[in-house]
């Protein structure tokens, strides 16, 4: 087993321009919003929702600094998550 007593000093500098990012990024999906993409508006949204969830999971809850089988568990839930999305919207767009 490792040792998670190690402390991981992240500058408050980096949360800072997470913070920026972050914020640009529910920007833009509220300006999405107001734009009509037709069919992808829901898929832009939830583009930009993963991106901002991954961002959060990455800095704030420290995925960065945790060991590789965390790393790959994470990847597969969001992988699994994206597949079920693909199979609803084509089970969606075929009816």
């Amino acid at each position: 087993m490792e040792n998670h007593n190690d402390s991981h000093i992240v500058p408050f500098k980096t949360y800072g321009i997470i913070l920026a990012v972050l914020i640009v990024l529910t920007l833009i999906s509220v300006a999405v919003t107001q734009i009509d993409l037709a069919s992808l508006t829901v898929f832009t949204a939830i583009l930009l929702a993963s991106i901002k969830s991954g961002i959060v999971l990455v800095y704030f809850m420290h995925l960065k600094f945790d060991n590789l089988m965390m790393k790959i568990f994470v990847t597969a839930v969001f992988v699994l998550v994206a597949l079920v999305m693909v199979v609803t919207f084509l089970d969606y767009n075929y009816r």
